[in-house]
């Protein structure tokens, strides 16, 4: 199969230089390497189009080198750079990726070195997969070194304005389907996403309607909403609506060929299948004013809203949720300290979250819904409001005696804690906590009290 990518590139630079376009596929595969998008142009994927990601280790060529970053210190090599990408557009405008033909990332690595920051390593990842050894900077720039000419996300823009996504297929999108960074204006609509990692990540991004979008992503999140420093400033993420999305955590690919698989039962880090909608793990600047509404969540993890890099997370409103087979906690708000930022950066705030109508079935006993902030930094007003949760039930008298460990550096994951206390509820160092119309179900018995709370008022 020939190589498309300079045709393709060559259409979108005539448009361009035309002062903006349409650039259509039609029916049939494309193999590619990178393209670079350019402001004012559509590229449209027409019925039976399926734009496939080359493998430089089997086609003769590679993808743009990643682009150096100063600011890369503070989050994963995936997160800081987006040239090395199948699709990539930097201060770009007014661009749209229509369908409804698919992306096929067949070619694209999932893989990607770790953050140069470091405090011992403590808080890289989930306290599930072990202690991290430590790396060598020589080490790292060797893994870095190996990522030149490897593509690992089918979509990634950075600094762009007014950008349309919709009615388009991805398969396997490398490290990220889509990686949005810096990006003021976007819309997402009638998305099916089946991938390997992160299916879509909003890094700093302002005014984003997400809709009708089925994520599915056993092996990471499903929509994350992020504020890492890889602008080289901390930047907020707000004005975010997200409406009538199903995330999932079946086996890959099965979500788009509708076989919805069952086999796979732990994600990379250890812990259950993942698929969830989150905000955080990166958190340098603030979440605010962000509405998750009327979405269902199927064999994944819950919602999680988290600060731990010293950003704030205030007004989140989050309302009529459905979730089935909740594979860790159906709700966990985490306020922690691990401060992977600049020199300075202290303790972050969480305040004014509200969750209403969220019915959530067979959760995984061991997680409870977790609300936790840190002795000092409590985590403020939050109301629970017309939640059934039904666990699946059994645990013990002894569950109920461990004692819970604070861990302020830690990743966040409901699993970091350990079997919750409770079966319904923990809660602690919280202010301002409300529940109106809450019940905590359990399919078999269980030992523990429906709620915990600890330095709570």
């Amino acid at each position: 199969m020939a190589l498309d990518t300079a045709a393709i590139n060559a259409a979108i630079e005539a448009a361009a230089d035309a002062g903006g376009g349409h650039v259509v596929l039609p029916a049939g595969r494309y193999l590619s390497f990178s393209i670079r998008l350019r402001s004012r142009i559509t590229l449209e994927f027409g019925a039976g189009a399926v734009l496939e990601a080359a493998d430089p280790a089997r086609h003769d060529g590679q993808y743009d080198a990643p682009e150096a970053n100063v600011h890369d210190a503070y989050q994963d090599f995936g997160h800081s750079h987006w040239h090395n990408s199948l699709i990539w557009g930097e201060g770009v405008h007014d661009v749209a990726l229509i369908g409804p033909g698919m992306i096929h990332g067949i070619g694209l690595t999932r893989e990607g070195p770790g953050a140069p920051w470091s405090r011992d390593h403590i808080g890289d990842r989930p306290l599930s997969m072990g202690p991290v050894e430590a790396l060598s900077m020589a080490a790292l720039a060797a893994e870095q070194a190996a990522m030149v000419g490897q593509g690992n996300k089918a979509v990634a823009l950075k600094h762009a304005r007014n950008v349309i996504i919709r009615d388009l297929a991805v398969l396997k999108g490398g490290h990220f389907a889509f990686l949005l960074t810096g990006v003021d204006g976007l819309t997402m609509d009638n998305l099916r996403i089946d991938t390997d990692r992160d299916g879509i990540d909003l890094d700093c991004v302002r005014d984003a309607r997400l809709s009708n979008l089925r994520v599915n992503t056993p092996n990471d999140d499903a929509i994350v909403l992020k504020t890492s420093y890889a602008l080289g400033e901390r930047r907020s993420t707000e004005r975010i609506q997200i409406t009538g999305c199903r995330v999932s955590g079946y086996d890959m690919g099965t979500m788009l060929d509708e076989t919805f698989g069952r086999s796979q039962e732990l994600s990379p880090d250890l812990d259950r299948v993942t698929g969830r909608i989150k905000l955080g793990t990166e958190s340098n600047g603030d979440f605010r004013d962000i509405e998750i509404a009327d979405c269902q969540f199927d064999r994944s993890r819950g919602l999680a809203i988290e600060t731990v890099d010293g950003g704030t997370i205030e007004d989140i409103i989050v309302r009529d949720i459905v979730m089935r087979d909740v594979t860790t906690a159906p709700i966990f708000l985490r306020l922690g300290d691990r401060r992977r930022g600049p020199e300075g950066t202290t303790a972050g705030a969480m305040r004014r979250v509200s969750i209403q109508n969220l019915v959530a079935t067979g959760i995984d006993p061991r997680y409870a819904a977790t609300v936790s902030g840190l002795p000092g930094h409590p985590i403020e007003n939050v109301q629970l409001r017309d939640i059934h949760l039904t666990y699946r039930g059994g645990g013990t008298s002894e569950d109920a005696l461990r004692a819970v460990p604070e861990l302020p550096h830690a990743y966040p994951e409901p699993s970091m804690f350990g079997v919750s206390v409770a079966h319904g509820l923990f809660a602690r160092h919280v202010r301002g906590l409300e529940l109106e119309r809450v019940d905590f179900a359990t399919e078999t018995s269980d030992a523990r009290p429906a709620i915990v709370l600890d330095d709570v008022s």
